[in-house]
This record gives C-alpha cells, structure tokens and sequence, in this order.
C-alpha cells in the first residue's frame, strides 16, 4: 500500500486561495448589499474551490482538506439562505472531486468545543456543525468519516460529556465525525478511549503525540502501537487518515516547520496522510520525491526556498488572493 497525500486548504502559491469577508465590514452594508457581498463571494469561492480540485488532481494530490471558512457566515441567516443558491452548483463541483478520485475533507476551526462546560459554547459548537454537514451534503458527499469532519477532545477531563454529545450529534454531523490527539490536553490513549466509547474513528496526529508523551523520536514503540489502535476504530480501516507535521525550530516545538524532513516509519502503513506544513504542495512535492516511493525516513533539510515549479499549472491570476486574507478567515467567528 502507498499512503495517499494530502494537501491542507491553501498552496504556497497563490494557485489556492479564497477571499472572505469580516462582520465588521459586513455589517456596514444594509440586507441586500449583504446578501449581494455573499452571494458574489460564495460563486467566487466555489469556482476556487474546483480549481483547488483541479491543482490536487495535476499534482497527484489524492486528498484536499476544505477550509472551514469557504463560505463566511454561512452559520448565519442570511448566509443559510444564501448558500441553499448554490446547492446544485456545489453538487457538480463535488461530482468532480469524486470523478477524479480526490477525497475531500474538513476541520472546523477551534470554536468548536463539544466538552466545554458553558452550554452556549456546545450549542454554538453544533450550530457550526451542521453547517459544514450541510455543505458537505450540497456537495453530494458520503454521510460517512469517507467525508470527515475532524475536531479535538476540547475541555479536559470532560470525556463523558463529550461522549455524550457526541452521540446525540443529527446524523449527517455524528456519522463523518472524527476525533484528534492532541499535544497537552487529550492523549492518543484518551482520545482512543472516547473513540472506542463514541463509536467514533479516531484521527492519528503522530506529531502531537510526541509532544504529549515528551518523547524525542517518531520511532519510539507508541507511535507504531497507537497508528493501529487508531486504525481499529474505523469501520474501513482503507479509510484511516492520520497527520503529519514536523516542528518547526526542535522537534518537539508545536509550531509546524516548512517541510517535513522527519517521517514515521510506521506511516509507510497509513493509508491517508494530510501534511501540514507550512510549504504546502512543496512539502508535499518533497515527500512524494524523497519518501513515498524509498525507504528513507529522515529526509535532506531545505536550505533556500525555491519558487514552486508546479504554481504555473493553475490559472494565478483567477485563483490568486493575498495570504493574510485567508488568515483573518479564521476570525469570524
């Protein structure tokens, strides 16, 4: 088996990319300047959002992780009836990430706490949701961790609760739901735990765990042990996908590094890898050059940034958009 590739929402060209909107600015427009805003941003960023496909497909690129921000405010009312516009357009353009066998996925960003002790908080936590359920579902994608929405254990010490809220999830959220270790709060043995509990699979971040366990190696037994007790939680165990990253000043630093020069062995058996790393589809390029099809785990370091050779195959001036845009994509909420 070769583990699969990949890439994390945008490029480190400008060949992926996509424009958002802030409340503050939205708010300074009446109703229907609103929904023109939206409406106009929503077709831009669907048509990015084929062009993103189209990117993963030229560069061998088999998995694509959606940005939880592709569509601003559609958690909100007008944004609800806004998107609805677009539910067949959104359809064809999840027909083709299927035809060319790219497998789409998300991760909410982290106002989603379904642990936290403030019920306000899981409320709004499940409100986000199902609207990434329901574009998921306009996209024509599987009700299943095929189409995964990955999230962390949140508040600590709350596992029941969680458990709990887990499983009273509608079905579109709970049956693409999957849950991450993380670096200080919810170990791979906690977050298995809840997995086997929840019914849920468990998502393996190989770098959070070294952090965790504070240990100085990926070949350390755990990283092996815990990659399959992960597998055993998904029904299609074809279907496991795990993180990697590499920190970015020591290896245990929690700030992701540009490129991945240090690779599990035990990874050469996952079958899906999503790589975040700052680089993008050049860490991914060097992967697939230096590691996917060799025996070799610690790779050459990059030493100069080179321009990506592979930024020319997508149209930059339709997808381009100015990188600290995507970054306040993050603050809406």
């Amino acid at each position: 088996m070769t583990p699969k590739l990949g890439l994390v929402c945008i490029t480190a060209s400008k060949a992926v990319r996509y424009r958002t909107v802030t409340r503050k600015r939205l708010l300074q427009f009446d109703s229907l300047e609103q929904e023109r805003m939206l409406r106009e941003l929503y077709a831009d960023n669907l048509r990015r959002l084929g062009g993103a496909i189209e990117f993963c497909n030229l560069n061998n690129i088999r998995l694509y992780r959606l940005s939880s921000a592709l569509f601003p405010f559609a958690d909100d009312v007008i944004g609800e009836r806004i998107l609805a516009e677009f539910e067949e357009a959104m359809g064809l353009v999840g027909d083709r990430a299927i035809q060319l066998n790219i497998r789409l996925v998300l991760h909410p960003d982290q106002f989603v706490v379904l642990s936290s002790d403030r019920p306000d908080v899981i409320d709004n936590s499940i409100k986000i949701l199902k609207t990434h359920a329901r574009i998921l579902d306009f996209l024509r994608l599987p009700q299943s961790p095929w189409a995964l929405m990955n999230i962390h254990g949140g508040k600590g010490d709350r596992a029941e609760r969680l458990i709990r809220v887990i499983q009273e999830l509608p079905d579109n959220v709970r049956s693409r739901l999957t849950l991450e270790n993380d670096e200080y709060t919810y170990s791979s043995q906690d977050i298995f735990a809840v997995c086997q509990s929840a019914n849920v699979p468990m998502l393996f971040d190989a770098h959070h765990h070294v952090i965790h366990e504070q240990v100085n190696t990926y070949e350390d037994p755990t990283v092996a042990e815990m990659l399959e007790a992960a597998r055993s939680t998904w029904a299609t165990p074809e279907w496991q996908v795990v993180h990697i990253s590499n920190g970015a000043e020591t290896f245990s630093n929690q700030r992701h590094s540009d490129y991945i020069t240090a690779m599990p062995s035990a990874y050469r058996h996952a079958p899906w890898i999503e790589v975040e790393a700052r680089q993008k589809e050049l860490a991914i390029k060097k992967l697939q050059d230096e590691w996917l099809f060799t025996n070799v785990n610690e790779l050459t370091p990059v030493i100069c940034e080179a321009a990506s050779p592979i930024a020319q195959q997508i149209d930059e001036t339709a997808l381009a958009e100015d990188s600290s845009k995507l970054v306040k994509q993050n603050t809406l909420r």
